[in-house]
């Protein structure tokens, strides 16, 4: 016997919640950008934290791209619904991580990144991690139809938000941010470019 079908009107209630947060999420982003166009040479821009930004702007449109999926799960309880808005809220507490309300105890945006960089990649390894549980949510057959490469996907960037956590080498950030804004944007295209 097939699973009852989910009943369209929850996902379209979830989806709304997890778009203000979303909303709220790049508004953050948008806002923190626009703000050195407002007022340049204000605040010492820092292209590494700038890099972060844009990462963080391509994995929101992702998350609210793939989240699409859930229509295809057969029970939304409140801990789905739960679970999806915590979620969703990591995303939101990474964006004020990258554009604090006041930067006045900072001389720019490298001195503030750094100094609250395991903050900042701690709370991108839990997206990581979460991210794992929230496609298992989605079933065991769309977790497999990534192959090996999602659980080694996810690993690594876990692994390597650690690594950004504990050191302050320039050139392992830039490395990582050049590394993983790339593969983001692969990985984007290469595995959700169409829904179905």
């Amino acid at each position: 016997m097939d699973a009852p079908a989910p009943d369209p009107a929850i996902f379209s209630h979830i989806r709304v919640v997890m778009g203000m947060i979303i909303s709220l999420s790049l508004a953050r982003l948008l806002s923190g950008v626009a703000l050195f166009i407002q007022h340049p040479g204000k605040t010492k821009v820092y292209w590494i934290h700038l890099g972060w930004v844009l990462f963080l702007f391509v994995f929101l449109v992702h998350f609210w791209w793939w989240e699409y999926h859930l229509h295809a799960v057969p029970v939304i309880d409140v801990t789905v619904y739960l679970f999806v808005i915590l979620y969703a809220c990591v995303f939101f507490f990474l964006c004020v991580l990258l554009f604090p309300t006041s930067l006045e105890d900072y001389s720019g945006y490298e001195h503030y990144f750094m100094s609250r960089r395991a903050w900042f990649f701690g709370f991108l390894a839990l997206a990581f991690l979460v991210d794992l549980i929230d496609t298992a949510v989605k079933g065991k057959a769309y977790f497999e139809s990534f192959g090996i490469e999602y659980p080694l996907r996810n690993t690594a960037y876990i692994a390597l938000c650690v690594v950004a956590a504990l050191t302050p080498s320039r050139r392992f950030h830039a490395a990582f941010l050049v590394g993983a804004l790339l593969y983001q944007l692969a990985w984007m295209y290469r595995a959700f470019d169409l829904l179905d």
